[in-house]
């Protein structure tokens, strides 16, 4: 059973954009986004998916689905936290990710801890 109700899971994310590894000149633009997901509840609760949308400027959408984050699932007991860093590609210098993992609490409850809607943009793209 998938309880969708407001999760006791907070979530963070900084965005960077990778000059070094782009190509602008043939619609290349890489980011690296930081994830910091906080247990902000009593009961401890594992990562056991994630789902992503990452949208770029001419409205294409990557949709993303897999097993953990980073090739683990992290467990996080009341007030422990997790902060990893991942990266995707965009053939426009301006996009935005948003979406969910899928968390199970000890107790076998699953529930979706969203993750806010973020802007991946080349400085100075925006103002």
């Amino acid at each position: 059973m998938i309880d969708n109700k407001q999760s006791n899971i907070s979530i963070d994310v900084e965005t960077n954009y990778v000059e070094d590894q782009s190509d602008p000149s043939n619609d290349r633009y890489i980011f690296s986004y930081t994830v910091t997901i906080q247990n902000t509840g009593k009961a401890p609760a594992k990562l056991l998916t994630r789902h992503w949308l990452i949208t770029d400027a001419n409205g294409k959408t990557q949709e993303v689905r897999g097993d953990g984050v980073v090739g683990e699932q992290p467990h996080l007991g009341p007030n422990e936290g997790f902060r990893y860093t991942s990266g995707t590609v965009l053939e426009t210098p301006v996009g935005s990710m948003r979406g969910s993992y899928q968390m199970i609490s000890d107790d076998g409850n699953r529930f979706d801890a969203p993750i806010p809607t973020f802007t991946l943009s080349v400085p100075r793209m925006l103002n």
